[in-house]
């Protein structure tokens, strides 16, 4: 009988050993959400919407949720898409703030806009066919990475391309 009590006081030890309450750890498993408007359903900053648009997320995010927004930029010299990341601020040649493509989000949306001195006058490369992809990650996991950098923020992420939904606005 002591030997089947020490059995169980063994087998005990060891499950309750391999738990862990350690909340200090990061769970960077979780997954992210990325979503982007595809043509024809491009972004036009006009007049008519105030120059901005809003992207209503199919699912509220967390409240510890943290929203990142990239703009396409182009491809590179091997055929890539080059994403960059919002807030972008462009200047005159006086060095005086001419535009920028900023955002602001809730658990529900994510509203895109341009602030300038005179939005109408903005080149039609940034006010018109748009398209943006909106990256839905965790506020710990947003904190340790370069989020300026959109590769990296999918690699550390372990997102790939053919998670991103594209979505109609």
């Amino acid at each position: 009988m002591k030997k089947i009590l020490t059995l169980f006081a063994v087998v005990g030890m060891m499950a309750f050993s391999s738990c862990s309450n350690d909340d200090n750890n990061v769970d960077y498993d979780t997954i992210g959400t990325v979503y982007e408007n595809v043509a024809p359903n491009y972004y036009n900053f006009t007049n008519n919407n105030g120059y901005a648009v809003r992207f209503t997320f199919p699912e509220g995010i967390y409240d510890s949720d943290v929203v990142l927004v990239y703009r396409f930029d182009g491809t590179d010299e091997g055929g890539r898409p080059v994403w960059q990341a919002l807030p972008e601020t462009y200047y005159f040649d006086n060095g005086s703030r001419d535009f920028s493509l900023k955002y602001v989000f809730t658990q529900n949306y994510v509203n895109i806009y341009l602030d300038g001195n005179d939005q109408a006058t903005i080149p039609a490369e940034y006010r018109t066919q748009q398209i943006f992809r909106i990256v839905v990650v965790p506020a710990n996991f947003a904190a340790s990475v370069n989020k300026n950098n959109y590769l990296e923020v999918m690699k550390a992420a372990k997102l790939t391309e053919s998670q991103v939904q594209k979505v109609k606005i």
